[in-house]
């Protein structure tokens, strides 16, 4: 028989209905029967105890909120009945656990594209990077201009990535908007990139090219709108050239161990704790076991589960370094008068999430049960292979740009809602529910509502495995397939 509820952890109070619960419906909940009182949408929580007003609401074996009022067993709890917990900035302590997971080396590859410096590509493609949104009409005529001359024979794709930045900022906003558009020029999916500057802007050219550092000149090429004749004909002469060698580039047999995954939540649902989301975290325990790198971010979803974290850094440096991101997202809050509780969107309470603390909850099983290996503050680039925690909001265009940015090959994006959205690199969408997956085929790349169906986690993970490896070595996602392909940049500052 279907289970059509279920009981995530035995300290929980709560249950989360499967499918659509009835008034009058008896439900057995580890021996303990129910009569329901109310009906109970599918994602959401129904009452397994009589709650006093303030008790706490216990799920995944953690609290996610008080009643504001009492509330009887059988019922339908949401938000207008559950408030959050979290207040301000914390004082933590280390108290480090370790997870031995056994989990078998095996011995897969992925057909990549191994670049000049060693580093790997999953895509390799033609970027068009402006320096400042002035020059956005140009790059978009020259990726329309060289994808009509070319087809895009020999080469994944020809893009052209518009920005609203690069002049008109001061302090962080400027070195941010500096820090995205270099992660990019050097990002190994591009096999070539041109970076079209005006000659006037904040984010001047010259000295945009030496913070770049060093690169493969061949492959990256600067143009200044200002200092040539004809913009178009000169980016055009450019681009060709940059085509003609982007497309003798061809793939070869790279080890599962160079795989960078970011890892994200959009849109999120009642189900994305129990489905998606710990199917990614099962799958970023793999890659890592395999040597591979998994990046988690969207700081503000953390809130109200940081301590996991905390206590899976590998040293106490880290630990301190986990600590300043949580806080420091909590200063940001705090410092334009925002509560830092109050995250859940419309979507999410739709969808069967009441606080904070319950979103992140579900947020965080997208990393799986390993150690954290490394802390990054927004637009640093990975160093440590394993996982890592990036600073980032919790903004869908924003973070997949930052997860992107900081070196990952593609972003898995688990979704309860349903988002068409896609960053610079291939963006899989994973759907907690089989309706959605159903509903728009168009955007979900991969069902992980089977699991909630009856399929077994470990079956469904070796299927999505599989698929990662077919996208890492080409096959494209829904995002690639309709052109969804932008960027998003963190703005905290003033505009001149």
């Amino acid at each position: 028989m279907e289970k059509t509820y279920l009981r995530i952890n035995p300290a929980d109070n709560v249950a989360v209905a499967i499918s659509p619960l009835k008034a009058g419906e008896t439900i057995d909940v580890d021996g303990l029967s129910i009569t329901l009182k109310t009906d109970i949408p599918a994602g959401h929580k129904v009452t397994l105890k009589d709650f006093a007003a303030g008790e706490n609401i216990i799920k995944y074996g953690y609290p996610i909120g008080h009643t504001v009022q009492a509330v009887p067993q059988g019922v339908w709890i949401c938000e207008k009945e559950i408030k959050t917990n979290l207040a301000g900035l914390l004082d933590y302590t280390y108290n480090p656990i370790e997870v031995a997971l056994d989990i078998p080396q095996e011995n897969i590859t992925f057909k990549g594209y191994r670049r000049k410096n060693g580093d790997v590509g999953v895509r390799n493609e033609i970027w068009i990077i402006p320096t400042v949104g002035c020059v956005n009409g140009i790059v978009n005529q020259l990726a329309e201009a060289l994808r009509q001359e070319t087809g895009c024979e020999g080469v994944d794709a020809i893009m052209a990535f518009p920005h609203n930045y690069g002049c008109s900022q001061l302090g962080d906003d400027h070195e941010n908007t500096k820090k995205i558009l270099r992660d990019m020029v050097l990002h190994p999916n591009a096999g070539a990139v041109l970076v079209v500057g005006l000659g006037c802007e904040n984010n001047q050219p010259d000295i945009f090219q030496e913070f770049i550092g060093t690169y493969d000149t061949d492959r990256i090429r600067f143009m200044v709108a200002q200092k040539v004749d004809d913009e178009f004909e000169e980016g055009m002469a450019i681009l060709r050239d940059l085509y003609a060698q982007c497309k003798a580039d061809v793939r070869t047999d790279i080890p599962l161990s160079e795989l960078r995954i970011g890892l994200k939540c959009g849109g999120s649902d009642g189900f994305s704790g129990i489905t998606a989301n710990p199917l990614l975290g099962m799958f970023s325990d793999f890659l890592i076991a395999q040597g591979g790198t998994s990046v988690l971010t969207e700081v503000p979803e953390m809130f109200g589960a940081e301590t996991i974290l905390m206590n899976r850094c590998k040293t106490p440096e880290l630990f301190d370094q986990t600590v300043h991101l949580i806080n420091d997202f909590k200063a940001y809050f705090l410092s334009h008068g925002e509560p830092v509780g109050e995250n859940p969107s419309p979507g999410n309470k739709a969808g069967g999430i009441s606080t904070l603390e319950e979103k992140a909850l579900g947020c965080t099983q997208k990393c799986g049960k390993s150690q954290v290996s490394g802390v990054m503050l927004y637009g640093e680039r990975l160093q440590t292979k394993g996982l890592n925690l990036l600073s980032a909001p919790g903004n869908d265009l924003v973070a997949a740009t930052a997860l992107a940015s900081c070196g990952c090959h593609m972003v898995l994006f688990t979704t309860g809602r349903g988002t068409p959205f896609g960053t610079y690199v291939p963006t899989m969408k994973v759907s907690t529910n089989s309706r959605l997956a159903a509903h728009k085929p168009g955007w979900i790349d991969f069902n992980a509502g089977v699991i909630a169906e009856g399929e077994p986690m470990d079956v469904t993970c070796r299927r999505f495995i599989d698929y990662v490896v077919k996208v890492a070595s080409g096959e494209r996602v829904n995002n690639e397939k309709k052109g969804y392909r932008e960027i998003a940049i963190f703005k905290t500052g003033v505009t001149l």
